[in-house]
């Protein structure tokens, strides 16, 4: 169900055997992402639960799901372009099918982020899957 977008992650994640050269890859994915205005970075927009700043602005274009997301840090700006592959572009109805953990555990991440960091992202597809299902 993951997007063109997630399954050449996902590929790459597959070519890369080494966690380091998979941790560059992320941060790499953060760095390509557009940026989000600083003014943008408002109470409205954070995710709480995270242990970094993150901010997320949904928008609904034509049925289909999309969003803005920002951090400070640059791992949890790279995890914000990974959850933007899982989701952008999928109609809006279809958010809450993808099963996001298990999307995100194809990737291994679940055994390769701190607890704070794995929390973080919970929080994120929380946000993403709650706004969907107001949208």
């Amino acid at each position: 169900m993951a997007t063109p977008a997630f399954e050449e992650i996902a590929e790459t994640f597959d070519f890369l055997d080494d966690w380091e050269d998979r941790y560059r890859h992320v941060i790499e994915l953060g760095k390509a992402m557009p940026a989000m205005d600083p003014a943008l970075h408002v109470p409205a927009t954070k995710v709480e639960g995270c242990a970094s700043q993150v901010w997320i602005l949904p928008k609904v274009e034509n049925g289909r799901f999309d969003f803005q997301g920002d951090s400070d840090a640059l791992i949890v700006r790279g995890l914000v372009a990974v959850l933007h592959a899982l989701y952008s572009g999928v109609p809006v109805k279809e958010v809450l099918a993808i099963d996001a953990p298990a999307e995100l555990a194809r990737l291994g991440l679940n055994d390769h982020l701190s607890a704070q960091r794995s929390n973080g992202l919970r929080a994120m597809v929380e946000r993403i899957r709650r706004i969907a299902s107001e949208a």
